[in-house]
């Protein structure tokens, strides 16, 4: 079992097995979400996570997608998009261990900003 929490301990997830696939993104709209120049992800396959403090406020950032935050601090928690139906998405630096996230690519890197060096050989696309 693998967890994850929120900055003040409120809204809280734990999921089993291995993520689907694990990755960096560079997109604009996780950029603005996170006020971050990348943010790391994980997909987990629905039935094999749950949250298990409050559950998260949601808001649709984009038609067909809706961005999962705790309402009392603030922090970023999940994504879901009707692209990816049957799985979550949850940031990697929420997890009570951070060093379990492993990521495997780069996503949207037609749009990283070139001010961030990023020096590893992960495939880009």
């Amino acid at each position: 079992m693998t967890d994850g929490h929120c900055l003040c301990g409120a809204v809280r997830f734990e999921f089993d097995g291995t993520p689907l696939w694990q990755a960096h993104c560079h997109c604009e709209s996780c950029r603005r979400n996170c006020s971050a120049p990348v943010t790391s992800y994980f997909g987990v396959a629905d039935g094999r996570w749950r949250w298990t403090g409050t559950a998260p406020a949601v808001y649709v950032s984009t038609p067909g997608v809706q961005r999962m935050f705790c309402a009392t601090c603030g922090t970023p928690m999940a994504y879901r998009a009707e692209q990816w139906p049957g799985e979550i998405h949850f940031y990697a630096a929420s997890l009570d261990d951070p060093l379990a996230f492993t990521p495997e690519e780069h996503v949207h890197w037609d749009e990283h900003l070139p001010w961030l060096p990023i020096s590893d050989d992960l495939p880009r696309r």
